[in-house]
């Protein structure tokens, strides 16, 4: 069994989200709920949470305050954050805690799925792969055309590799928070969604060609494990990679 906090003070919102990730995960999982940081620290502290995600702003205790204390006894549980456009200042202080993703809100199923996801493979993996040379620091500007070419450059660079958000927002001499920011600002979702929704279309151009085999595809786009592969795929296209493939021919 695999187990997933959430902790979020507004109760509908806490509700829905639970009710997205129960309905896209089904048998396996566990979901945990939390109405403030403390809360959570409870939880978090009686099983073995491989993923938080965790509302930046809570009573009692913080998003932040109760992350930090999680990355301090357990540095591998996945770490998502929850925080809204106004309280990014806020969530500049949260850098040490090295999230996997900042979701925006308001954010869509997608972006939550997508994150929850990576956050779960990368976990099970491991995050001891080291992430993929970066090229020099580019210098920060304006949000403009030539940041967006900045990003998709390091998208199409690396799409085949083992990447995360972490690892473009370094690239590009960005901390995390403000890379979230500006992604979603400049292409509408998250890193994490938009990757995967990259991956899944450069997937489907290789199954249409019949030599590729499905494995195969899906380690040219980044996706070496062919299970996660084909969970991604179908939770992209509402199909599995050879029910798409069958329907090119």
């Amino acid at each position: 069994m695999y187990h997933i906090l959430i902790a979020e003070d507004e109760r509908i919102e806490r509700m829905a989200l639970a009710k997205v990730l129960r309905d896209a995960l089904g048998e396996g999982y566990a979901l945990h709920e939390a109405e403030n940081g403390r809360r959570a620290l409870e939880l978090f502290r009686q099983y073995p949470i491989g993923v938080a995600i965790l509302d930046i702003e809570m009573p009692v205790m913080s998003g932040i305050e109760t992350a930090q204390i999680i990355y301090k006894e357990a540095p591998d549980c996945g770490i998502l954050f929850l925080t809204a456009y106004d309280r990014f200042d806020y969530a500049h202080s949260a850098i040490r805690v090295r999230a996997l993703e900042y979701l925006l809100k308001p954010y869509d199923d997608e972006e939550l799925l997508a994150a929850v996801e990576s956050a779960i493979h990368r976990t099970l993996r491991g995050h001891d792969a080291p992430p993929p040379e970066a090229e020099a620091p580019k210098p920060r500007t304006d949000l403009s055309a030539a940041v967006g070419a900045q990003i998709m450059d390091y998208i199409h660079t690396h799409y085949q590799q083992e990447i995360s958000m972490q690892d473009a927002a370094r690239a590009l001499n960005y901390s995390d928070p403000y890379f979230c920011r500006i992604f979603k600002q400049l292409f509408g979702r998250s890193f994490t969604a938009y990757l995967s929704a990259y991956r899944i279309d450069r997937a489907k151009q290789l199954l249409a060609q019949p030599t590729v085999s499905i494995k195969d595809a899906g380690r040219r786009v980044g996706y070496p494990d062919a299970n996660y592969f084909t969970k991604v795929f179908r939770r992209v296209t509402g199909q599995s990679p050879s029910e798409y493939r069958a329907s090119q021919l």
